[in-house]
């Protein structure tokens, strides 16, 4: 079957009225007490997330994603009484390898959001006292290159910048959440399951998971495995034209092993716990195809890759096992990629069958993934949790969608 070349999307056609009190600005007070919405082969029924084991596919596998949060957001205070936000985005030295810096001790670079930057002259030194341990500890920070809001790091205790930045970072929670971080933000904004630092928004389908759910998970033969996608500020960018071809899609570390190939050749029914685990897992789909065209080409996944493909595609068998003999020939128990993946109506789906995911805002881009999911049908889910009182958004209810 030849692909279609990138779809003509009309962004009009996937808006919806949300009600500002609809959104959830604080979590239930027991993760699986959230109310899940299940879509199956058309049909809609309501449930709580408890449930959830004794709602899904005989042989599935759940895809979660493993991504820490990391407190990004930093407040320093000039002697002037101004206030400077500093948001992390992505490391610049010593490495752009997330796990390598939030590792590093004394010193490090990163691309920032700063609020108030007409605030911070050039050269100038922002300065941070705590006492961490009974130790004083003090950071500095440097704008090191206004053009690309790069920001330097320097702390005078010898500890990695992963401790640094929870001594003295905020959970930065989404931008429609407008409350300021709480104490309970470090542990409710974070699955129980997170391992990866990197990430600067949740996986929030995986918020709802508990000891409880994994383990009868488990004792129904449902398989878990855990990915990782660390997903960026990008995820909250929205579509500013109607060319929806035009969107600048933003870019995504991804980690997968051979582990997690195997896993998705032996299961019957492939589950992602989320809008990030499913474009982790598809793109996976689309390096092999890359590899069966060359050999070594590296794992960076554009955006509209799959729409601009005319020769015949391969089986989902032949793609992952060009990853996995890849991996194999390579001496390599994990893969590290980029992913730009644009999934949106027309997107023919390869290996994810399932879908775990919460409310997304009207014209987003992960709106139009659940659209090209489950097809105009998004609409009905939608409308049918508007009239439930479902809550939305990061911190509200979810659903489990079986097209």
């Amino acid at each position: 079957m030849k692909n279609i070349a990138f779809p003509n999307i009309k962004l009009t056609e996937y808006t919806y009225v949300l009600p500002e009190e609809r959104i959830a600005c604080h979590p239930v007070n027991v993760r699986d007490d959230a109310r899940l919405l299940v879509y199956k082969e058309g049909s809609i029924s309501h449930h709580v997330f408890s449930q959830l084991p004794s709602l899904l596919p005989e042989n599935s596998t759940l895809f979660f994603n493993n991504t820490r949060v990391i407190p990004a957001r930093i407040h320093f205070k000039k002697y002037t009484g101004a206030t400077i936000e500093i948001f992390i985005i992505r490391p610049t030295r010593p490495s752009q390898d997330i796990v390598q810096v939030m590792a590093t001790t004394q010193s490090c670079s990163w691309q920032c959001l700063i609020g108030n930057l007409k605030k911070w002259k050039n050269a100038e030194v922002l300065r941070l006292d705590i006492i961490v341990d009974g130790r004083p500890l003090a950071v500095h920070a440097t704008l090191i290159n206004k053009e690309r809001n790069e920001v330097q790091f320097d702390w005078t205790c010898n500890m990695p910048f992963s401790n640094v930045l929870d001594e003295l970072g905020e959970i930065p929670l989404p931008p429609y959440i407008k409350r300021d971080a709480e104490p309970e933000d470090k542990v409710r904004y974070q699955t129980i399951y997170a391992k990866n630092d990197g990430a600067v928004a949740a996986p929030t389908a995986g918020l709802h998971f508990t000891n409880d759910v994994l383990t009868n998970l488990a004792q129904k033969g449902i398989k878990s495995e855990f990915l990782t996608l660390h997903v960026s500020t990008g995820t909250f960018q929205p579509i500013q034209s109607e060319d929806v071809a035009s969107h600048p899609m933003h870019a995504e570390e991804i980690l997968v092993t051979r582990q997690h190939i195997k896993r998705i050749l032996n299961s019957d029914f492939t589950i992602a716990v989320g809008t990030t685990s499913l474009r982790t897992l598809e793109s996976v789909f689309w390096y092999g195809v890359k590899l069966l065209e060359s050999s070594d080409v590296p794992f960076i996944i554009e955006k509209d890759f799959p729409y601009r493909k005319t020769q015949e595609l391969p089986e989902v068998q032949d793609a992952l096992g060009a990853v996995y003999d890849h991996m194999k020939h390579r001496q390599t128990e994990a893969l590290k990629g980029i992913t730009r993946l644009f999934i949106v109506p027309g997107y023919k789906f390869r290996i994810v069958k399932g879908l775990i995911t919460n409310y997304h805002l009207p014209g987003s881009t992960l709106i139009l993934l659940v659209a090209a999911f489950i097809g105009t049908d998004w609409k009905r889910v939608y409308t049918e949790a508007l009239k439930k009182n479902y809550r939305f958004l990061s911190y509200g209810d979810t659903s489990l969608i079986l097209p």
